[in-house]
This record gives C-alpha cells, sequence and structure tokens, in this order.
C-alpha cells in the first residue's frame, strides 16, 4: 500500500516541516492514523539522510523503526506521470467551455495528482530494509528502560519520565553538534524527534486519567523547555497525544499555545459516520487547530478549513472535504408540496383560519 501525504497547507509534514519548529498531532481514537504519520515522518527522514530520536513508552523504538515503510523505486516515473496528467488536465479544461459566471472563479483540486510532488512516496505494504536503516544514525529513548528501580522522584518539580526525555535530547543535540553554538563535525544535518502518545498512562501522567491530576503543570513545563531546544538547534519534532483521554480542557489549551502547528485526527472507527454515504469516500476528518507563525506578526490561512483523510488501495491522502450532491427525489417532492400549502394559506389571508398541516404565524 502506498501512501502520499498531500496537507493543507503544505507545511504540515516531512518535505516542508521547518527547522526548529513543534508539530502535534492529537491522536485518533485507536491511534492508527496518528502512528501512520509518525512513521512517515521518520521515514522521510532515513531517506533524506537525517538523523532521528525516536521516544516512546509503548513500543520499543527499535520495534518501530523495523515497521517504516519501504521507499518507492519509480519516483521519478511517477513524478512524470503526474506532471502528464496535470498537464493533460489542463489542456482540457482551456479546451472546455463553460459558463461566463465560474471562469474566474478559483480551481477546486482534491486529487494528489493535481499538486506540486514534496517529499517521497512510500509502499507500507513492504518493511523499510535494514541496509538503509543502518545508512543513517539513530537514537532512542524506552522509558522503561530508562526510569531508575529506586522510588520516583521529581525533577525540576517535573515528572521523572519527562526530565528524563529532556535530558536525553539534550544530550543528543549537544555531543552531536545539532546546536548553533558548537559546529557539527560533519556537514550539517538535521535531527528529526518523534514522541509517541505523549501523556498517556504510560508515561506516568495521569492527565488521561482524571480531571485534577496530581502535577497539572508537568506536561506544560516539559514542552515549554523542549520548544526552547528546538528553537535553537537544527531539528523539528513531531508528538502524538492522546487528546480525546484528556478530561481537563485547560491543559489541553495549554499544550496548543505551547506548540508552533496543532492538528487532530477524527476517525471514523467505531463512530456513526462510518456507515453514513455522506462521508463514505473517506475514513476521518483532520482538524488544523494552529498554524506556525514563525517570525512574523500573521500566520498564513488556509482558503479551507473542511479536510478529510482517507486510506485507499494505494494511497492515503489529504483533502477538501466535498459531500455529493443530494440526488433524491423526497426533498424536492416535499418541499413543493409545503410550497403548495403555503400558497393556499396565503390565498385564504393571514387572519383566516389555516386549513394544512403547517401553520403560519405573523
Amino acid at each position: 500500500m502506498e501512501i502520499a501525504v498531500r496537507f493543507l497547507p503544505k507545511d504540515l509534514l516531512c518535505g516542508g516541516l521547518a527547522v526548529g519548529t513543534l508539530l502535534l498531532i492529537e491522536e485518533d481514537k485507536y491511534g492508527v492514523y496518528s502512528s501512520l504519520l509518525l512513521k512517515y515522518f521518520l521515514a522521510e527522514g532515513v531517506v533524506c539522510g537525517h538523523d532521528l530520536f525516536v521516544a516512546s513508552a509503548q513500543d520499543p523504538p527499535a520495534n518501530i523503526l523495523k515497521e517504516l515503510p519501504a521507499p518507492l523505486l519509480d519516483d521519478n516515473f511517477k513524478t512524470e506521470r503526474v506532471e502528464a496528467t496535470a498537464a493533460k488536465s489542463e489542456d482540457c479544461q482551456d479546451s472546455m467551455q463553460i459558463a461566463w459566471r465560474y471562469q474566474n472563479a478559483p480551481k477546486v483540486e482534491t486529487s494528489p495528482t493535481t499538486s506540486i510532488k514534496f517529499g517521497h512516496y512510500y509502499d507500507v505494504s513492504k518493511k523499510m530494509s535494514p541496509e538503509l536503516l543502518q545508512s543513517i544514525k539513530w537514537h532512542s529513548f524506552f522509558l522503561p528502560d530508562e526510569l531508575p528501580l529506586e522510588p520516583k522522584l521529581k525533577m525540576c518539580n517535573m515528572n521523572c519520565g519527562y526530565a528524563r526525555l529532556l535530558q536525553s535530547i539534550q544530550s543528543v543535540i549537544y555531543q552531536e553538534g545539532f546546536d548553533g553554538s558548537h559546529p557539527q563535525k560533519k556537514q550539517k544535518n538535521i535531527l528529526r524527534i518523534g514522541i509517541q502518545s505523549l501523556g498517556s498512562l504510560l508515561w506516568d501522567d495521569d492527565i488521561c486519567s482524571t480531571s485534577t491530576p496530581e502535577d497539572i503543570h508537568s506536561i506544560t513545563k516539559f514542552l515549554y523547555v523542549l520548544r526552547g531546544l528546538l528553537r535553537k538547534s537544527l531539528s523539528a519534532c513531531i508528538i502524538t497525544m492522546p487528546s480525546h483521554l484528556m478530561e481537563n480542557k485547560a491543559i489541553m489549551e495549554r499544550v496548543t499555545n505551547l506548540s508552533d502547528m496543532v492538528v487532530g485526527l477524527e476517525s471514523f472507527i467505531g463512530s456513526e459516520r462510518e456507515t453514513n454515504p455522506l462521508y463514505k469516500d473517506y475514513h476521518g476528518l483532520l482538524h488544523v487547530h494552529q498554524i506556525p507563525r514563525l517570525n512574523s506578526l500573521i500566520c498564513d490561512v488556509s482558503d479551507t478549513k473542511d479536510l478529510a483523510f482517507r486510506l485507499k488501495r494505494k494511497q492515503f491522502t489529504v483533502e477538501r472535504l466535498h459531500l455529493p450532491p443530494d440526488l433524491s427525489d423526497t426533498v424536492s417532492r416535499s418541499s413543493k408540496q409545503d410550497l403548495a400549502e403555503s400558497a393556499k394559506l396565503l390565498s385564504s389571508g393571514c387572519g383566516a383560519m389555516a386549513i394544512g398541516k403547517k401553520h403560519l404565524d405573523f
């Protein structure tokens, strides 16, 4: 299965995530698609030759890297096919004659074949080869291996797991030369940081289990320090967080303010929309809660906020949400009946007694 992620705006993932920024992904209910996007982010780093830092409290980082999708070898061929398809569609549109009122209307592009290619394409039915993984340098943080055996003590008024994770990230940034103060030993490179399910119970944090957690500021302190490390280093970070389990919404608002970009995934799995014919072409919705505005007063606002994603046989795409037109006869017939009854009521006079199913109030 091939993945071609197209986000609106384009700065969301691998090809356009700016250095020094923090992207927060609110996980879907079962964590299926958020885990997929995290693997895509890491796989793009492997193909580009970037260093990786993988942190998790659930799955060992080595197992996460083994599950990365394999890159396709026919990227060049596919790019040519995409450009040919786009050129052909433009020729067809030039030859077509449409109503004059729609000539100056903006073109709506929902298919990823018409977008400009960025990043790479991957086949998730195949795993990335060990030789390709060995070509890059990666660092790991697995919480069960990092916690001490003695009783847990808070460090800097912070969760012990969060404090150790910050120490690990900081040591990698400084020792490998990703900070701006010390030049890198080799050619300049980028560190991609991926943190899985931050804030869950596995991180020894109770923000997802109660509305009055023991340390309500622990995760916000962690994000505040982490963003400071990202700002002064050649690194970018993606964090997935089970926000749907948080009972205290004030914590999520603070987490959003401490992130550069926040997107939420709403999966249709197990919901009424899964069987709703209006959403039969999609598998979920994507909500853009916050867009980064680095070194600027305002951010670039997208022309649409209704986004949906679908995982088909060969592609995972995020596009504008377009509901199918309602072509049923029942709606038009019922509306005609309502109009006829309203006309009878009006012909009889406003003060007369209404003789129909509906009454007019003046």
